[in-house]
């Protein structure tokens, strides 16, 4: 009999629920929440009201597309930590309402987790070991992976993550929310070496962006004094010298960590890992190391259940599971 689970993320503004069976992704679906932009960012009141309206379609759609039904399941899965609670309490309450009704077992996945192993899911996967450089609004860190369910954070940002130096970055140039994939956008007609920024001098293999977002944001205002055509008259060239900047701080922190390693298997996972500029430098670097490179589709790169689903699917196997009062988390590690 095939090993069929259900899984549910709702850890921030998308409505996530997908279908596994034997491993394979059978439905992802993915509802997401334009209520936000008009904020400028996600109002998390506002995410966890969207997620209570959303999950039950998304449930049915999902089940609908994979060709099973809720007898056919034998596990459901859900992401437990990190996000923002209102939003993860949605999803832990139904997932454990579901458990509970169709007598089944419970499993709670950390998020981070869940986007590493994002590269383990279709036909062409990493061998183990593995690392992965996990980049998103939240979280910036290299992982070590040694099995599906021993992982080990090698470093992580100090300060702000990736994603956000990239939509606070957007919102200093005047970009609409998100910001991130329109910095992507304008990059790809500028010039990168235009306009430089400054690199981070940090020991070992953690980040920080803080000091990039000061300086971008002393950069902008210093030039717009002069001239307040400025952005406007510079922009593609603008956005392509802060794309760089953070795209290099990022793959050559990876890179000094492959070289100690010795680890020529290298992923990349993540809402970033969708940025065109990274994916490019990305694969240039693991070319010069003579490297193997794994980055998820677009699809499995943003939020989305189908990472939980694979998941649980290795916790399953290993006989991992939750018990009901288990309670979701904002924030927690998982190494």
């Amino acid at each position: 009999m095939p090993l069929n689970i259900l899984a549910i993320e709702t850890s921030c503004d998308e409505t996530s629920v997908a279908v596994s069976s034997d491993g394979h992704i059978v439905s992802n679906i993915i509802a997401s929440q334009k209520v936000h932009e008009q904020y400028g960012g996600v109002v998390p009141e506002l995410a966890s009201r969207a997620h209570m309206q959303n999950i039950v379609p998304v449930i049915s759609k999902a089940l609908d597309q994979s060709g099973l039904s809720l007898d056919s399941l034998n596990a459901i899965a859900f992401t437990q930590s990190p996000g923002l609670i209102g939003a993860l309490l949605v999803g832990a309450g139904f997932a454990k309402s579901m458990a509970l009704s169709l007598q089944l077992p419970l499993i709670a996945v950390h998020h981070m987790h869940a986007h590493v192993l994002a590269n383990c899911i279709g036909e062409v996967t990493p061998s183990f070991p593995f690392l992965c450089l996990t980049v998103s609004g939240g979280h910036t860190q290299i992982v070590r992976c040694d099995s599906p369910l021993a992982l080990t954070v090698l470093g992580e940002t100090r300060d702000d993550a990736a994603g956000e130096a990239y939509d606070k970055s957007a919102k200093l140039l005047g970009l609409p929310y998100p910001g991130g994939p329109l910095i992507d956008q304008y990059a790809s007609s500028g010039n990168p070496h235009r306009y430089t920024f400054p690199e981070p001098q940090i020991d070992g293999y953690d980040f920080s962006f803080s000091g990039v977002k000061t300086a971008i944001m002393y950069f902008l205002r210093e030039n717009l004094q002069s001239d307040s055509g400025f952005v406007e008259k510079n922009l593609p060239d603008i956005c392509a010298s802060i794309q760089h900047r953070i795209n290099t701080i990022l793959v050559n922190k990876f890179r000094k960590a492959a070289l100690a390693t010795g680890i020529r298997e290298l992923c990349m996972a993540g809402g970033v890992s969708a940025n065109t500029g990274l994916r490019k430098l990305f694969r240039e670097m693991g070319d010069s190391l003579h490297a193997n490179i794994f980055i998820p589709p677009f699809e499995y790169c943003t939020d989305n259940a189908a990472m939980i689903a694979i998941t649980a699917h290795y916790k399953y196997l290993a006989g991992e599971f939750a018990d009901l009062s288990i309670s979701p988390e904002a924030r927690a590690k998982w190494d």
